[in-house]
């Protein structure tokens, strides 16, 4: 009676957890999975990125520092910095800020020192990576919040699907995919839940643990009252200085032997990062990180030199908890070299997002009928909301992808106009989800054109890039290109899937509609 009792409270836990919550989860596990490949997403949405990497050691002083000249155009700069080319990016992104405040950014050719083009797109890792953890809400951090809402959410919704599955192992090997749509979406639901169970509770866990200085602020409060960035500095081995006030250009030492001590401090270690803070002046200093494209923890490893002298200011090695709360930052973020592994963690956030969608579809199902019955509209409303936040979701995703190929490169706010793109095909998928819902009162009546929309989407994607290009998956291949190649193939992945279950759910339509006349 009590494991009953038990179950029966998890059973609330686990529905309303879910239903409040899975909208906003399934946009962070879809924008995470496309995160797992966000530099090669790059490429293909920024062709002049379609480069060969520079052979050798990065030198920053000739593959560089002319384009930090160039940029800058002869201003006083407070700062620049760099990420330099490594396995899965041959370009290098750097950054500038002036005295005046203006920032700037652009990409690299370090074969040349040459900077690119204006990318004029956002790309993945500049709109779908941040919009994983902060949705793209700025004002006062609410982004943050939500999502960390969200992911407790969802930590509790595992702990009580775990309690309330007593068949957890036998839901693994059962899927009924020719049954009833609502049997399917049950069996889709615990095969999907089951499946990647663990990487869900370590994914969700880490993400937390990631922002702990934002979610968790009561010890760092406690130890630096009023100083943040104080707690930061000690906790993650971190350096600053302000910059002196005493007039005159001080000459920088030799980055690149700063490069060649970082080096040997890290015995196989390449650099990834360098940032250097108010070049030319006396308290001008130099951050070196590490690549962590070699090992699973997050830990840069950062070295700071005098700009001035060359000597090493700080480096101290990460004491334990600091260590294990970046090696949790590293499984959340696969930064690693390991491509079987990265896909394993697209297939599984890819199965976050159907879980959550076929538990919204679930929940609804089940009330459709006596919600229809009572005049309520609880059930349309969740299943306006579930398919605004997956198809629609697709929609928007595929609608900015298409649009970043047919919009010219050189056209001024490019990169707004996409997102803008992006926004208005969403919210549209959305309308139309409720307008179906509300005014035809069918379950299925959004799902059908959208699954369409999709289809058509992502199969006119690739060839937009071939007329905008050339780089037909062969050509981009013999290239050296392979990831652009990879992404035109999952996109008609994607289209054939998408037509498939628009086939699917019309014949459930066909099958309804019949069902209906014959019960008249």
């Amino acid at each position: 009676m009590a494991l009953r009792e038990l179950r029966q409270s998890m059973l609330l836990v686990h529905t309303w957890t879910g239903v409040v919550m899975a909208s906003v989860l399934i946009v962070v596990f879809w924008m995470g999975s496309l995160s797992v490949f966000d530099r090669e997403i790059d490429r293909w949405m920024m062709p002049d990125t379609r480069i060969a990497a520079a052979p050798g050691p990065v030198s920053v002083e000739r593959q560089v520092l002319p384009a930090v000249a160039a940029l800058a155009h002869g201003k006083a700069l407070a700062e620049w910095s760099v990420f330099l080319q490594g396995p899965r990016s041959p370009v290098a992104r750097l950054q500038i800020e002036a005295l005046d405040g203006e920032e700037l950014s652009r990409q690299v050719d370090p074969r040349s020192a040459t900077l690119l083009p204006a990318a004029g797109s956002y790309g993945a890792t500049s709109f779908f990576f941040p919009m994983h953890y902060r949705l793209h809400l700025s004002f006062a951090g609410i982004g943050y919040w939500v999502v960390g809402l969200a992911s407790m959410a969802m930590l509790a919704a595992l702990v009580s699907g775990v309690v309330i599955h007593a068949r957890i192992f036998k839901d693994f090997f059962v899927f009924r995919p020719r049954k009833a749509l609502q049997r399917s979406a049950l069996d889709l639901h615990n095969v999907s839940g089951v499946l990647a169970l663990p990487f869900h509770f370590m994914i969700v866990l880490s993400g937390l643990v990631i922002l702990f200085s934002i979610y968790f602020p009561a010890g760092m409060h406690a130890l630096y009252p009023g100083d943040r960035q104080g707690f930061l500095n000690e906790a993650l081995s971190l350096y600053a200085r302000e910059r002196s006030p005493e007039p005159g250009v001080v000459a920088m030492a030799p980055i690149d032997a700063m490069l060649d001590t970082a080096r040997r401090a890290w015995g196989q270690g390449e650099p990834s990062y360098v940032r250097v803070r108010h070049p030319g002046n006396r308290n001008s200093y130099v951050e070196v990180s590490r690549a962590t494209a070699d090992r699973v923890s997050l830990d840069e490893q950062t070295i700071y030199f005098d700009g001035a002298s060359g000597r090493v200011l700080k480096y101290v090695p990460l004491k334990p908890a600091a260590a294990l709360q970046r090696y949790l930052s590293g499984m959340h973020f696969a930064l690693f070299e390991h491509w079987p592994l990265r896909w394993l963690y697209c297939a599984a956030g890819l199965a976050g997002c159907v879980m959550l969608a076929s538990g919204l579809i679930l929940w609804s199902g089940k009330r459709a009928v006596r919600h229809a019955r009572a005049g309520q509209r609880g059930a349309r409303l969740v299943l306006a909301v579930a398919c605004f936040s997956t198809t629609g979701l697709l929609v928007a995703t595929l609608a900015m992808l298409v649009a970043n190929r047919l919009l010219p490169p050189t056209l001024p706010d490019k990169a707004l106009l996409e997102v803008l793109l992006f926004l208005l095909a969403w919210v549209a998928s959305g309308i139309w989800a409720g307008a179906a819902l509300f005014w035809r009162r069918r379950p299925d009546a959004p799902w059908l054109p959208q699954a369409w929309c999709i289809a058509m989407l992502a199969f006119a994607a690739p060839p937009l890039n071939w007329l905008g290009t050339g780089d037909v998956p062969w050509h981009a291949v013999l290239r050296g290109q392979p990831a652009v190649a990879v992404f035109d193939l999952a996109l008609w992945l994607t289209a054939a899937l998408a037509a498939w279950a628009a086939l699917r759910l019309r014949r459930h339509q066909r099958q309804a509609q019949r069902a209906e006349v014959s019960h008249a």
